[in-house]
């Protein structure tokens, strides 16, 4: 487990390319954390690591599902509408983390037991103003020096 100590939107994206820059084809990366913690903040980092840019990484709570056209495949899953299990089937969601794209889900509490077992999980807490505490464990995350 690793953890970190944010204390500025630009920090977090800071922290997200650097775990992004770490990610392998086939991660899934759980995000979890109150309205406001910092995870699409920290997204937006994530994807400056596959080149893309951060004004096209919006919360993706409309859309539900924001597949960007990088090697591999950015995939930017917001959970945050999901009220039943059954529609995790509706929106797709088995097809793009069952792939070598690197999946991010934001909300990924909402999926329930419903999560790939192998995941990588980033709680995000909101500790005052501005200052989160990121915290990252799960999948190999102890091997991987930049996570």
């Amino acid at each position: 487990m690793k953890k970190y100590i944010s204390k500025s939107p630009d920090e977090t994206k800071e922290i997200g390319f650097q775990l992004g820059k770490a990610l392998r084809p086939g991660d899934i990366v759980g995000l979890f954390g109150e309205l406001g913690s910092g995870k699409t903040t920290l997204i937006k980092g994530m994807a400056r690591a596959f080149g893309i840019e951060e004004r096209d990484v919006v919360s993706a709570s409309f859309t539900m599902i924001a597949e960007y056209p990088t090697t591999p495949p950015f995939i930017h899953i917001d959970l945050y509408r999901i009220e039943r299990d059954t529609e995790l089937d509706e929106i797709g969601f088995w097809d793009h983390v069952s792939g070598d794209g690197i999946s991010v889900i934001e909300w990924a509490d909402r999926a329930g037991r419903n999560l790939p077992g192998e995941i990588i999980e980033i709680k995000l807490k909101s500790l005052n103003g501005e200052i989160r505490e990121i915290t990252i464990e799960g999948k190999d995350a102890k091997d991987r020096d930049s996570l």
